[in-house]
């Protein structure tokens, strides 16, 4: 008999793609930082992620425990070092490391579908615009820009939660993920 416990990815894909594009809309230029983006940050990007984490350690999946529980906990730390104050080049390496970090669970997402793949890429490339924007003045058309690549990130994550969610709801491929077939041997 297979596992019968609900898929906990789509919440935290969802937590984490909607927090990250309401951010980088700031981040962009279109708004400035309002409680609403912390609250957010606070209630679904940090606590609905890591109750998904929590429900993926329950299936027995390191990898989706790592990822929404690390990433939770990132939304909450990131909401106390805006609210509380910090240095901006420190705050460089604070994202630099995150970079680290979603680099090697980019290269845990090889061999699983191309859309999570694309998620862990892009908050790769992401958390690195972010670092170097804090460490040196760029200017106003560099944030722009990463706050679009954010923006982008954040829709890719928000997509694969509706693909999972639809495709499961429907018992067929509604929204494709880009599914990488196994290799024959």
């Amino acid at each position: 008999m297979g596992d019968a416990r609900a898929n906990p990815a789509p919440l935290g894909l969802m937590g984490f793609g909607m927090t990250t594009i309401l951010l980088n809309i700031h981040n962009a230029g279109f708004f400035p930082m309002d409680n609403m983006i912390l609250a957010m940050g606070i209630f679904y990007g940090g606590l609905a992620q890591i109750i998904a984490g929590i429900m993926e350690f329950r299936k027995g999946n390191t990898f989706g425990t790592t990822a929404f529980t690390s990433y939770g906990l990132f939304w909450l730390s990131l909401v106390a070092i805006v609210m509380m104050g910090g240095d901006r080049v420190f705050m460089g390496w604070y994202l630099f490391l995150w970079g680290l970090f979603t680099l090697y669970m980019w290269i845990g997402t090889w061999g699983k579908n191309r859309a999570i793949q694309f998620v862990f890429l892009s908050l790769t490339v992401l958390f690195w615009l972010l670092a170097i924007g804090h460490w040196f003045e760029m200017g106003a058309l560099f944030n722009q820009i990463t706050g679009f690549e954010g923006i982008i990130c954040g829709a890719s994550a928000f997509y694969l939660a509706a693909a999972e969610v639809l495709n499961e709801a429907k018992g067929r491929t509604v929204l494709p993920i880009g599914v990488i077939k196994a290799k024959s041997e």
